[in-house]
């Protein structure tokens, strides 16, 4: 994991941040994959569902890799299932825990999503601390940072501490996570075979949330689009799974 300590811009630079446009397009699965367009800080995407074993079929379906199940969120109501999009990048299906009775607002979101979608996505600043200071200096309200673990089936527990923003821009900002050092990234032992070819931001004002990502240090693609939206393009051994919140 990147350590290093993220300071914020100036308001001034912020204006440096201009929203980025597709450049190319791919014409199939083999092409060389648009490294561009994935956030440097990616951690990982969170592909919602109602019902954890229909998210896995969607996803094998389109991509031809099963992912794998995770573990149960004790408290939270959810449960997991992951798989590798390359070097500390993969994606995380997420849905209800029947075992759990909780008022997560997530577990009521996923309870009732009709199909699929994304719902968030997470990255790795760092040091979660320093970073914490940091939004308390720029006066960004954020909450945490607050511990987390889950127990995955070989009975091997990992542990995080994550920081939430007030204010995530509709779900296009992600929350943060530092992985605990004797945890292991679900990356490096998750189904491999997939890779994230592009992940993007839509939003109606594209300046405004240009300003925000850049007081945020995050390099993220953004489009202007209709609605506040998440997009990404998963490409995989037997096809791509291109997928919206």
């Amino acid at each position: 994991m990147l350590i290093l300590r993220r300071t914020f811009l100036q308001v001034a630079t912020a204006a440096a941040f201009v929203p980025t446009t597709l450049v190319a397009q791919r014409k199939n699965s083999t092409d060389t994959p648009l490294i561009d367009q994935v956030p440097p800080m990616l951690d990982h995407i969170l592909l919602g569902c109602n019902d954890l074993q229909r998210g896995i079929a969607f996803v094998e379906q389109r991509t031809g890799v099963r992912a794998a199940f995770g573990g149960v969120h004790p408290g939270r109501g959810t449960q997991n299932a992951l798989l590798s999009l390359g070097v500390r990048r993969y994606l995380e299906i997420i849905a209800p825990d029947p075992q759990q009775h909780t008022e997560n607002p997530l577990a009521k979101i996923l309870q009732n999503l009709s199909e699929p979608g994304l719902v968030g996505w997470a990255a790795h600043p760092g040091d979660i601390k320093v970073l914490a200071a940091d939004l308390a200096y720029a006066g960004i309200v954020a909450e945490g940072p607050t511990a987390g673990s889950r127990k995955r089936p070989d009975g091997k527990v990992l542990r995080w501490k994550t920081l939430n923003l007030k204010d995530d821009a509709n779900g296009l900002l992600p929350f943060f996570i530092e992985w605990s050092a004797d945890s292991p990234h679900p990356s490096s032992d998750s189904p491999s075979g997939c890779q994230l070819l592009r992940f993007e931001l839509l939003t109606p004002d594209p300046a405004a949330l240009a300003k925000n990502a850049a007081r945020l240090r995050l390099d993220a693609p953004i489009v202007k689009g209709d609605s506040a939206r998440l997009h990404a393009v998963i490409a995989g051994p037997q096809g791509e799974l291109d997928v919206m919140s």
